[in-house]
């Protein structure tokens, strides 16, 4: 994956608003792993995951692999994926095949001034620090922020109970 932008990823459509980003960060992260997908490109992309989509591989770095414990019998994942590719200065964008304008809060877009994904996916297999799932829509590559264990209703209440 290449993190270089192209002359067509700084365009911005008409009536589209740009501001001037912050000349420091806040905040560091980490990026605990890499998400191989079938998408060479973000025009490959679809434009949400699908649960029952092509299979994805998470892989966790080495040092995060004691992490995984507990991961493995889980149905679902809520995994958090950095958006590299993306443009980060957009307040108000004008998603695709749309006629109006809408601030970058209310939309899904990868383009925010912090360029963090989400994405519920279904677990297949866990193999060591390797994550066989389903449900992504990133460019082969994307940087790993986080995994969480996704929790209906019902797991929410178990799991509050005995504190896990």
């Amino acid at each position: 994956m290449s993190d270089t932008k192209t002359a067509e990823d700084d365009d911005i459509r008409p009536g589209e608003i740009t501001t001037e980003l912050p000349a420091d960060f806040d905040a560091g992260i980490y990026f605990i792993g890499r998400i191989s997908t079938p998408w060479a490109s973000r025009k490959d992309c679809p434009h949400r995951g699908e649960i029952d989509g092509p299979l994805c591989t998470i892989e966790v770095d080495p040092r995060w692999q004691e992490a995984l414990e507990g991961v493995e019998g889980r149905e679902r994942l809520l995994v958090l994926y950095w958006m590299g590719l993306a443009r980060r200065d957009l307040v108000l964008q004008r998603p695709r095949r749309k006629d109006r304008f809408v601030g970058t809060f209310g939309l899904r877009s990868p383009v925010r001034p912090n360029p963090i994904a989400a994405a519920i996916v279904k677990l297949e297999a866990v193999e060591g620090r390797f994550l066989k799932v389903r449900g992504l829509d990133c460019v082969d590559g994307t940087a790993l922020v986080d995994i969480k264990p996704e929790f209906s209703p019902a797991e929410k209440k178990c799991h509050e109970a005995d504190g896990s």
